[in-house]
């Protein structure tokens, strides 16, 4: 959420193998009780947002690492998958199964794989002035939205910076189905119900209805595949549904809802389901062939190779839409109102340029930049640091995302990284890294 891109920082392997043993350790991955759960020293790849960044490691929340982790309704699963488990963002996740995270990342893009987002918030927002309170925290033009359509956007603090990056789906014209970060699932709750008091005081209407996480599951199904497979399980025409629109559907004679979205750049569906089916629609997806499960070292290399952010990492609350190159989300109506948080500096921003941008990093030779490396000029001066970084299955060399001055941000040019005290050449490059694959129906 961008998610399509909500988390902790494992980077993915230097070699694309079985062993986990060289990742580089970020903060917040515990050791777990288990005898699938991967040792300390392995439990080193970076897979979805955080509540920490670099740039803001003071202000962030320790709610979610204060009380036990928590499982999805579909942990089993991947106990008997022997998915190898850690401790993410406060949910108990597998980052792997027993195939190489580079394999699975490689089955995604020929194939299709099925990866456990039930650790995600789900919240319906509904009510007379529903479409209003969205807007007074986000940047989208929700007003204009249609019904079924869905919009990447971004909550935002009064200095416009970003709290969060979340995707709102138009059910009905006052009500919306809002899926946001899990591990800025404290945060964005808070934010919504002070914001709902502050509605309500002024007499207007607007509910909320937050979803347990075990009592509805959330899956991906991500792939070139995925449509075919999930087309042999439901009765609607897959055809019809273009990328960012959602509908609702039966399964096993139970509502769901199915979007056409992802976090990976391949063609895809997240599938929202009630916890007493969620088993079996899932044994039905992977009972199909050329289907597996993936878990979040594979989420996270591809969504690096889509160019897609990591909240805490790549966007924080003191990094801006413009800034973080999604000025696109800033809706034109929106930017012409300015009545969203930080619209002064953020419509500023965009008239006359930030002073550093996010950029695209190419590194032909050496190992990977990962985050917290720094960004030097082929002068040798530091000006950036990188926020994500790690190997790219697909492309064979290594990739990163950074922040550097603006004007050091055009494509095409020559930059230097620091890895271990040695600096190496990369280059400015356009993003995403991997063309993407959504499904437009043209």
């Amino acid at each position: 959420m961008f998610r399509f891109g909500i988390r902790r920082r494992f980077a993915c392997l230097e070699k694309c193998g079985e062993s986990l043993g060289n990742i580089r350790e970020s903060s917040g991955i515990f050791h777990v009780n288990s005898k699938h759960v991967l040792p300390k020293s392995r439990s080193r790849c970076l897979i979805d947002s955080v509540t920490r960044s670099k740039r803001s490691e003071g202000r962030r929340s320790s709610s979610t690492t204060a009380t036990q982790p928590r499982k999805t309704c579909l942990y089993d699963l991947h106990e008997e998958n022997r998915g190898k488990i850690v401790n993410f963002s406060g949910w108990l996740l597998p980052v792997q199964y027993q195939e190489a995270i580079a394999a699975s990342h490689q089955h995604t893009r020929t194939f299709a794989s099925l990866f456990d987002v039930g650790h995600m918030m789900q919240t319906y927002v509904s009510g007379r002035d529903s479409t209003d309170f969205l807007e007074s925290l986000t940047t989208g033009d929700l007003r204009n939205l249609n019904k079924g359509s869905a919009a990447l956007t971004v909550f935002t603090n009064e200095n416009g910076g970003i709290l969060d990056d979340l995707i709102i789906t138009k059910v009905d014209e006052d009500k919306y189905f809002v899926v946001s970060n899990a591990g800025r699932r404290d945060e964005d709750t808070r934010l919504l119900r002070r914001q709902q008091d502050n509605f309500k005081s002024q007499g207007k209407s607007v509910n909320l209805e937050s979803l347990d996480p075990l009592e509805q599951s959330l899956v991906a199904l991500q792939g070139p595949k995925a449509a075919s497979v999930l087309q042999s399980i439901v009765k609607i025409d897959l055809k019809n549904l273009k990328f960012m629109n959602s509908v609702e559907t039966e399964v096993l004679e139970t509502e769901i809802r199915v979007s056409r979205c992802g976090y990976t750049g391949e063609d895809g569906f997240e599938i929202s389901m009630p916890e007493r089916i969620a088993r079996n629609v899932v044994d039905m997806i992977l009972n199909t062939p050329d289907t597996k499960l993936a878990g979040l070292g594979a989420r996270d290399s591809l969504r690096l190779e889509a160019g897609l952010c990591l909240y805490g990492q790549d966007i924080d609350d003191v990094t801006t839409p413009v800034e973080a190159g999604l000025t696109w989300l800033v809706a034109k109506r929106r930017r012409a109102e300015r009545n969203f948080p930080g619209s002064q500096r953020i419509v500023s921003q965009i008239k006359t340029g930030p002073g550093m941008k996010r950029i695209g990093l190419s590194i032909a030779h050496g190992p990977p930049a990962r985050e917290g490396a720094c960004i030097l000029t082929p002068e040798g001066e530091r000006v950036g640091k990188v926020t994500s970084g790690g190997p790219s299955p697909t492309l064979g060399r290594s990739i990163a995302m950074g922040y550097v001055p603006a004007e050091l941000a055009q494509c095409g040019g020559g930059i230097l990284v620091e890895v271990r005290g040695k600096t190496y050449k990369a280059t400015v490059t356009k993003m995403p890294f991997v063309k993407t694959s959504y499904y437009t129906a043209k």
